[in-house]
């Protein structure tokens, strides 16, 4: 799920909280629940608030992004801040704007714990053997 933007850029976590919880409810705690931030758009304080009130409601993982966004994807700092906030408690998907092999490192070593990549092969083929 995607979270209400406008509310978390207006500092209304109450509301991101209720939409998460209501989407946990609706799918059932056997389902996987990622909760796509956006933290693109997004202060460091905002982040890191979303990513309590996510892990508050029961998601699973915190996302970066849609990869749609205009103001951009992941970024290692967006990345590091989401896992010092959930400290492995949820898992945190660096998505958006990944397409080398580096970058994809990065991401990893800044505390991503997946990647969603729309360069798979570019990435994979930069890898070392």
């Amino acid at each position: 799920m995607v979270i209400d933007l406008g509310a978390a850029v207006a500092g209304e976590y109450n509301a991101v909280l209720a939409d998460i919880l209501t989407v946990r409810e609706a799918i059932g705690f056997d389902a996987v629940l990622k909760v796509i931030i956006e933290s693109a758009v997004l202060s460091d304080e905002a982040i890191v608030e979303v990513c309590r009130v996510a892990e508050k409601a029961g998601a699973n993982f915190v996302k970066t992004s849609t990869g749609f966004h205009p103001a951009g994807g992941a970024s290692e700092h967006a990345v590091k801040i989401m896992a010092e906030t959930v400290g492995g408690r949820l898992g945190v998907k660096a998505s958006g704007g990944i397409r080398t092999a580096e970058a994809a490192v990065r991401m990893l070593e800044a505390g991503a714990t997946r990647l969603g990549l729309s360069g798979s092969r570019a990435v994979l083929d930069g890898l070392p053997d």
